[in-house]
């Protein structure tokens, strides 16, 4: 916020914008990024020859910065439009059912970036340094709801899930290694001791606690994601008609707010 406070000054502000609301949109930017995100917004209002930035075109500018320009060259097929609408709104649904999850901003299916065909936004609802077991569940939940809505329309899944997993996957192993919430691995924090050796062409990992442990940290890992996945499929099962009917708006509006 402080940052931000820098940068604005050098900008006539309207008076919706508010610092707080923006540093909390904000998470992991560094200060360039910020930086960026305020000379962005400033560009945005003088091309539509507003005399103050309004908080629309730092909404836009952030955007922007974390996820790159919209693409609407790239043109999907209605099908492929279709699928990404519901993945969205299956992210959308199960971030906003289950408790300790991130308040829903955005939701768009105007392709942005060099890959994003969707996206939805996500705010904290306040500012936070700990998250608990039950909001990580919650959030490898909501990460997720985009494959199960998937599958529950489509009856198949699409690689459009792909970062949605890899996502999921490095947070359950965070979970089980790292932060001692597996009963089946205890109160130890394997993290700090896994390595990555080079030789040749090749990389193999360091298993210093031998292959069995390894093997019931991929087994814990497998069960926290699978768990999660049941989560996100009861949500959606629950709230079908939801899901049915916000999909069908966006189609329509191509991106909806919170």
């Amino acid at each position: 916020e402080a940052i931000l406070a820098v940068h604005m000054k050098k900008i006539p502000l309207a008076p919706d914008v508010d610092p707080r609301t923006i540093a909390r949109g904000t998470p992991g930017f560094s200060g360039a990024d910020l930086a960026n995100l305020v000379n962005e917004a400033a560009l945005l209002a003088a091309r539509k020859d507003h005399p103050e930035v309004a908080m629309a075109d730092i909404e836009e500018a952030i955007e922007r910065v974390a996820s790159g320009l919209e693409r609407r060259s790239r043109l999907m097929s209605p099908e492929e439009r279709r699928r990404v609408a519901y993945h969205e709104v299956g992210h959308a649904i199960v971030g906003e059912a289950l408790p300790g999850g991130s308040r829903v901003v955005k939701i768009s299916i105007v392709p942005r970036g060099m890959a994003a065909l969707g996206y939805t936004m996500k705010l904290p609802t306040e500012d936070r340094y700990l998250m608990t077991e039950g909001e990580l569940h919650a959030q490898l939940a909501s990460l997720l709801g985009g494959r199960v809505a998937e599958r529950m329309v489509f009856g198949e899944v699409s690689t459009g899930a792909g970062n949605d997993l890899q996502q999921a996957t490095e947070l359950a192993q965070a979970m089980v290694v790292d932060y001692g919430m597996s009963g089946a691995i205890g109160p130890v924090a394997f993290g700090h001791e896994r390595r990555t050796l080079l030789a040749g062409s090749e990389a193999r990992a360091m298993r210093e606690h031998g292959d069995r442990v390894a093997d019931v940290v991929d087994a814990e890992v497998k069960r926290i994601v699978e768990e999660a996945e049941e989560a996100a499929r009861g949500v959606l099962m629950a709230r079908r008609e939801r899901l049915e009917a916000i999909a069908a708006t966006l189609l329509e509006k191509e991106f909806l707010d919170g």
